[in-house]
């Protein structure tokens, strides 16, 4: 979410969890209080004083640190009319020292987590143009996305897709991106773009993959590596024609996809592979494009490799096809919530590759000239 108006702080949602550890500095200032009243001198529980500041400086804004580490200080004194011989000179020195540093590193931490933030609305920023928000029907088609980053603090990767509602149908466009990091997002957004402009004048799935395969040549060639022969990108096109009973796909090397067709489950395996894209001086340009019957109350599933190769403890692969079995037919956001649910829970919480998808559900009915 990106705020307007004033600038503001950050502030974090913060679980059950991290609320009762924002706790433990005086949790810990408590205890040692208590304890260095309750026990003997000789014990001298009041040394361990300094440390509450210094656990604070790890969670607490400036202000309440410096008030905690006076709180401690307080203790202290009170302490010494108690036991004169605590040595309280050297351990009320070191609370004020700790606190000191605490208070600056506390400073530090808070203009770090700002800046973080605001690194993170430009992300935001950046993932709402690559993968923007897509309309949940297009002429009666249903569709809806998911998106998951591997690491729980990211917001954008190499993974892509797009639709487009042109005068030849819808059309689909989900891909990964070889390797991670800005190349990998920078190679992404010139092959949206490029689908973005060219999926409404080509007339057939060919021409826009010759430009998606134009414009990521572009854009390694503008960024040149040592590893420039295996930046390459798998993409899988999709038309799903207004009023036709079939729908044609285009594989660069991507998964394939899965059909729920008059209630079984298919496995779209290209009839003749297709290079992936940025490979086409290797292995040539021809691109082939399969027919598949898609009548109305049919499913479809597009998703990146991170879908079928996320492991489990033992290290099995998600089972997708079995998993599609299990779930039936359902609707786009239905079964794209249980995907994200199942995939969570079949990894341990734990995902070691970005993952995108796709949910398309043809609609009960079709325009005039639909065929069975």
């Amino acid at each position: 979410m990106i705020m307007s108006g004033r600038r503001r702080r950050p502030r974090p949602l913060y679980g059950a969890r991290w609320k009762a550890a924002l706790l433990s500095p005086a949790v810990l200032t408590v205890v040692i209080t208590s304890l260095a009243f309750s026990t003997p001198r000789e014990i001298a529980f009041s040394r361990l004083l300094p440390a509450a500041p210094a656990l604070a400086a790890a969670m607490w804004p400036v202000l309440p640190t410096i008030l905690l580490g006076t709180f401690c200080l307080a203790v202290m004194i009170s302490l010494s009319f108690f036991y004169t011989d605590l040595g309280t000179p050297y351990t009320g020195a070191a609370i004020i020292l700790v606190t000191l540093a605490a208070a600056y590193a506390s400073h530090v931490r808070i203009q770090r987590e700002e800046a973080l933030f605001h690194v993170r609305l430009v992300a935001d920023a950046a993932q709402k143009v690559l993968l923007r928000p897509l309309p949940s029907r297009i002429n009666d088609v249903e569709i809806e996305s998911l998106y998951l980053a591997a690491q729980e603090q990211a917001r954008i990767g190499g993974d892509f897709y797009e639709v487009a509602d042109t005068p030849y149908g819808v059309r689909l466009l989900i891909g990964d991106v070889r390797g991670k990091g800005l190349s990998a997002v920078g190679a992404a957004s010139a092959v949206i773009n490029c689908f973005r402009e060219n999926a409404y004048d080509q007339p057939d799935l060919r021409g826009i993959t010759r430009r998606l395969e134009t414009s990521i040549t572009r854009y390694t060639a503008a960024f040149p590596t040592q590893d420039l022969p295996e930046r390459f990108a798998t993409a899988l096109l999709v038309e799903i024609p207004h009023y036709g009973g079939a729908i044609r796909i285009l594989n660069c090397g991507h998964p394939p996809p899965m059909l729920v067709h008059r209630g079984e489950i298919r496995v779209l395996e290209p009839s003749t592979p297709s290079p992936p894209l940025n490979l086409a001086t290797l292995i040539g340009d021809h691109y082939y494009v399969d027919t598949v019957p898609f009548d109305p109350g049919d499913h479809l599933l597009l998703y990146t490799d991170g879908v079928t190769e996320t492991r489990d403890r033992t290290g099995e692969f998600f089972p997708l096809p079995d998993w599609m079995r299990d779930n039936g037919p359902a609707a786009p956001r239905d079964l794209l919530d249980r995907l994200h649910h199942d995939l969570l829970r079949y990894s341990g919480g734990r995902l070691d590759d970005d993952i995108a998808a796709l949910a398309v559900r043809c609609p009960n009915s079709r325009g005039p000239g639909a065929t069975a």
